[in-house]
């Protein structure tokens, strides 16, 4: 592989996830004009679903020779894949309601030893020692980066969960994409799956907010059981043009798009590595946007978070000339 390919995959896999590095302090932002969850997922995965339609139609008319049809078992395969793109999405904006971008980030980036404790059960293997070590790098690396050493710093517990789960879901994401459908066009393949996020977040949006506006009986229901953890308001519309568009462009449609034409170029452990960007990048955007403090023993907690995620994909570097 030339020179100039892997350069070019990496400045397409560094911009993807210096993309999404953004993400978390635009929602942020527009929690603080009194948008909800609801309404930021659901105008994201709606607009983007609109988009790839529209570069699906692009695709498929100036292509000049017939593309690959998904086959109807992979159909499934895919939107249920999906759904952990609508949960990551949700857990993720959930966190950062109750805890700060420079924490929730954090703790999305768990998804790094969250993926090998995966990888080692399925394929029933005990993880390289290289990655053993990485992953108890990283968790050091949290305990700094969260300033948890601090016994006069208190963590929402919610924000914790959230930011978990999302780590979780994103490991998901990473382990199922990469297996199913790749002989689809990239574009296809992400309309698919983003339906079946879809599905996740209009269901959790009907539950928390449009349901509960629409039927009283469901917001008594609620209150009965003590389930606070809705707002009935009819939907703003504004969230579309507002922040929607943005969200739905820089996460939903540019993204997926650089990292299938980046990761190929560079190799999956260049390509983690570059991807990490995501990191320092979100806490930076948090820290001058937000004005988040971000302490220089967090700091050092993302840089050792960072030197963990290259010490166990730099093995995997591809050479260039391969």
């Amino acid at each position: 592989m030339g020179k100039n390919n892997v350069l070019k995959g990496v400045l397409l896999v560094g911009l993807g996830a210096s993309i999404y590095g953004m993400l978390a302090t635009i929602v942020k932002i527009s929690y603080k004009e009194g948008f909800t969850t609801a309404e930021v997922t659901t105008s994201q995965f709606i607009l983007g679903l609109f988009g790839l339609l529209i570069l699906n139609l692009i695709q498929t008319k100036s292509s000049k020779k017939d593309l690959p049809k998904p086959q109807k078992s992979d159909i499934g395969k895919l939107m249920l894949a999906g759904t952990s793109l609508g949960f990551t999405s949700l857990f993720y904006y959930l966190s950062v309601q109750f805890i700060n971008v420079s924490i929730a980030i954090v703790l999305l980036m768990q998804s790094v030893w969250i993926g090998v404790v995966v990888e080692s059960i399925i394929t029933r293997k005990f993880p390289a020692a290289r990655k053993v070590v990485a992953t108890i790098i990283i968790l050091i690396g949290t305990l700094l980066a969260t300033n948890a050493i601090n016994s006069e710093v208190q963590l929402d517990w919610r924000g914790i969960l959230f930011g978990m789960l999302a780590a979780m879901s994103f490991s998901t994401t990473m382990f199922t994409s990469n297996r199913v459908g790749n002989y689809l066009p990239v574009f296809r393949k992400s309309m698919l799956m983003l339906c079946g996020g879809a599905v996740v977040v209009l269901t959790f949006s009907f539950l928390t907010q449009f349901g509960p506006y629409w039927f009283d009986g469901i917001s008594d229901f609620y209150d009965k059981i003590g389930f606070t953890f809705y707002q009935a308001k009819a939907f703003d519309f504004n969230i579309l043009w507002k922040y929607g568009l943005f969200l739905s462009l820089f996460g939903t449609i540019l993204p997926p798009i650089l990292f299938n034409l980046g990761f190929p170029k560079t190799g999956l452990g260049l390509g983690s590595i570059i991807s990490s960007m995501e990191l320092p990048v979100s806490v930076t955007m948090a820290f001058v946007l937000l004005h988040e403090q971000v302490l220089g023993i967090q700091w050092f907690g993302i840089l050792v978070i960072l030197f963990a995620i290259i010490f166990m994909n730099l093995g995997q570097k591809r050479k260039i000339g391969e």
